[in-house]
C-alpha cells in the first residue's frame, strides 16, 4: 500500500485529504509544520509528498528544496490554493502542481499519474541492474 505524506498547516485540509486518500486505498500521514516533515521523511518513508506552499515557519518553496535534498527521487506534488505559482522557477523540482478544490478528482488523478511514473522509472532501474555492464577493452 502506497504511503503519502500530506503537508498543510490547515487541519481541516489535512483531514479532508487524509479521509479521501484513505478511501482510495492509500496509507496517509499528515503534518502541519516543516519540522515534522523532515522527521516523517526519515521514519515513515512516504512514496509521495503533497506539499502546500504556505506554511507556518519555512515556506513550501524552502521545504521542497529540503525534501529533494534529502531524497531527490521522492515525488512531491504542490497542492495550493494559488494558481499564480504554476510557472515559478522555484518549483522546478516539483513533480506536479494542483490547485486546491472541493472536487478532488484532479488531485487523485495527478497522484495516480505520478505514482505510475515513479513505478515505471523504478522498474527500468531494477531491470538495468539485473544486466551486467560490459565494456569493450581496447589494446589487446
Amino acid at each position: 500500500m502506497t504511503k503519502i505524506l500530506i503537508v498543510d498547516d490547515q487541519p481541516c485540509v489535512r483531514k479532508l485529504l487524509s479521509e479521501e486518500l484513505v478511501c482510495e486505498g492509500y496509507r496517509v500521514v499528515s503534518v502541519g509544520d516543516a519540522e515534522s516533515v523532515i522527521r516523517h521523511l526519515r521514519y515513515s518513508q512516504p512514496e509521495l509528498v503533497l506539499l502546500d506552499l504556505y506554511l507556518d515557519g519555512p515556506n513550501g518553496f524552502e521545504l521542497l528544496c529540503d525534501i529533494k535534498r534529502q531524497d531527490p527521487h521522492l515525488p512531491v506534488l504542490i497542492v495550493t490554493a494559488y494558481d499564480s505559482f504554476v510557472d515559478d522557477p522555484r518549483l522546478s523540482q516539483a513533480d506536479g502542481y494542483v490547485i486546491k478544490s472541493i472536487n478532488l478528482d484532479e488531485l487523485k488523478q495527478k497522484i495516480a499519474d505520478v505514482l505510475r511514473q515513479k513505478s515505471a522509472l523504478q522498474g527500468k532501474s531494477e531491470a538495468k541492474s539485473h544486466f551486467p555492464q560490459f565494456s569493450i577493452a581496447h589494446g589487446f
